[in-house]
């Protein structure tokens, strides 16, 4: 089955960290960008980190030097690290990656479900 799974969310203090994964499923031949966005309570959705199958990464501003994203390609899988979490931190986080399925000639973007980050103050 096509889809990203993502897990990781929950409640946590100022100041704390958390470790959000996401994995692809299905017959996978490649991945190209996999990426975090968050959309915060009745605001958009915005880009957070990305990082390319090159593994270069790109982060806002906003969680530079805090959050930490990476990747394992064995596992189809990406990671965010979320360390010193803000009270602003809080959003429902989703995952985003580019995948070429086996049999295919183009790149399938797919979105997770989506994981809440709540953290209070």
């Amino acid at each position: 089955q096509r889809q990203l799974v993502e897990s990781g969310g929950g409640l946590v203090q100022a100041g704390g960290s958390l470790r959000l994964s996401c994995a692809a499923s299905g017959s996978i031949s490649s991945i190209n960008t996999m990426s975090w966005y968050r959309q915060p309570p009745g605001k958009q959705r915005d880009l957070v980190a990305g990082i390319m199958s090159n593994y270069r990464t790109v982060y806002v501003d906003s969680v530079k030097g805090r959050f930490t994203i990476s990747r394992d390609n064995a596992k189809n899988t990406v990671y965010l690290q979320m360390n010193s979490l803000k009270p602003e931190d809080t959003a429902v986080y989703y995952c985003n990656a580019d995948i070429l399925y086996t049999g295919s000639d183009t790149y399938t973007s797919l979105w997770g479900q989506g994981t809440q980050v709540t953290v209070s103050s």
